[in-house]
């Protein structure tokens, strides 16, 4: 049986995609889900619906380019339920396009939310978990974490970084019962496509996605990786559709 009942799990951009059916899942296995993004409509529409179901959620404006606001998230859930478990690290944006565009702006929005936002997360949730004496990160990596892709320079190197970060945050937490997980998804239906400013690049990311599939298979990885026996960790898992070629 998956150990996932009543624990507490903080979610960061969970009013869409992979997040918010991430929360449902988690929600509907027994989690206590809080749930953490910019639109804070739409995740109030959420937990309605998760209480609906008859489960349990919080919703808290959040932006993960700042840390006050990641602090905020996390606090919310320990005074709430006086604990959190996990936090899965998902908020991510993707507008591609070639170096030579010299998109500067949107190379610093993607570090800002890609990278920091996942440390910020990190910084949040790491004091917290190591007062308790347990706690797990997941963290959203992609297939772009472990390959290089032309137009997606700066976001392939966010997303290596997410690997990185969170292969040393495990090497740190051996011995202190805090697991770590990075989940490298594939081709999936989420709103990331929509950040694509550049117009061809948009037209040959249409291309990609028509392989892609719902995003209920990421939602249960997660909830594989969390509802393993405190003993055992699932560091990293890869999840593509079976018609993706890269």
């Amino acid at each position: 049986m998956a150990d996932i009942q009543g624990k507490v799990v903080v979610i960061t951009g969970a009013s869409s995609g992979i997040g918010a059916v991430t929360a449902k899942e988690l929600a509907k296995q027994g989690a206590v889900v809080v749930l953490g993004a910019r639109r804070k409509d739409r995740l109030d529409a959420l937990v309605s619906e998760i209480e609906a179901a008859g489960g349990k959620a919080l919703a808290v404006a959040c932006d993960v380019v700042k840390r006050a606001d990641l602090e905020a998230l996390v606090a919310a859930g320990v005074k709430a339920f006086g604990k959190i478990d996990v936090i899965v690290n998902n908020a991510g944006i993707m507008p591609l396009s070639p170096l030579s565009e010299l998109r500067v702006e949107e190379w610093e929005q993607t570090i800002d939310v890609n990278v920091k936002g996942v440390l910020y997360g990190i910084a949040a949730a790491l004091p917290v978990f190591e007062k308790q004496g347990s706690g797990h990160f997941v963290n959203i990596s992609s297939v772009a974490g472990i390959r290089a892709f032309p137009m997606a320079a700066v976001y392939c190197g966010s997303k290596w970084a997410v690997g990185a970060i969170t292969e040393t945050l495990r090497q740190e937490c051996v011995g202190k019962n805090i697991r770590t997980t990075v989940i490298l998804p594939g081709a999936f239906e989420t709103e990331l496509g929509n950040t694509i400013t550049h117009k061809e690049t948009a037209e040959q990311m249409g291309h990609f996605m028509q392989v892609a599939q719902p995003p209920q298979a990421i939602a249960e990885a997660i909830a594989y990786a969390i509802g393993q026996p405190a003993g055992v960790a699932v560091n990293e898992l890869v999840v593509r559709p079976a018609a993706q070629f890269v």
